[in-house]
């Protein structure tokens, strides 16, 4: 039988209307069963978490069938409340399927700790734009009898002597003691 024949015959033409079917029907149930599990056209908002306690979020995420995923606090926001989120993502508004993980970055306790420079000895012009540079605030400056004038002689904070070295919260203020460049 040549190819032109078979082709043209009956067997084969009705097996091809029948693989054609069978790949419509095919299609069509595995369109269907997509659409059913993914839930097509179907979204939840995402609510605005920002500011929140970590329980309310829970709560919120729960009612709207979201999921949570806390990603690391490292950045201190004094104008939310200690453990409160400060950032989402995706962002308040925005619609997603149910169960979406939801990441969230918490406010931390406070300040994270940074180490004293060692500025002892160093004049006030070059400690106290290493001191702002660790983001710590130069406080009260008091000046003491010494021949090194503006010369850092002692830090302080809270009214305590300071070694360099000792671990303090971002944003502390260092009160400063300096040389008056009088001698004894």
């Amino acid at each position: 039988m040549s190819f032109v024949k078979f082709i043209t015959s009956k067997v084969f033409l009705k097996q091809l209307v029948l693989a054609i079917v069978a790949i419509v029907v095919l299609s069509f149930f595995a369109l269907k069963w997509l659409n059913i599990t993914t839930n097509h056209g179907e979204f939840v908002v995402v609510p605005n978490l920002k500011g929140k306690s970590i329980e309310t979020v829970k709560i919120e995420l729960k009612d709207n069938d979201l999921e949570m995923k806390i990603q690391d606090s490292a950045n201190y926001n004094p104008n939310y409340p200690k453990y409160s989120v400060i950032e989402q993502n995706p962002e308040a508004g925005s619609q997603v399927k149910e169960n979406r993980k939801i990441y969230l970055i918490l406010n931390p306790s406070g300040y994270r700790k940074v180490e004293v420079p060692d500025i002892i000895k160093r004049t006030f012009r070059q400690a106290k734009p290493q001191l702002q540079a660790l983001e710590f605030k130069v406080g009260e400056i008091t000046y003491k009898d010494n021949i090194g004038k503006d010369v850092v002689l002692g830090m302080k904070h809270d009214g305590k002597n300071l070694k360099p070295g000792t671990m303090l919260p971002l944003t502390s203020t260092i009160d400063l003691v300096l040389g008056n460049g009088k001698r004894n």
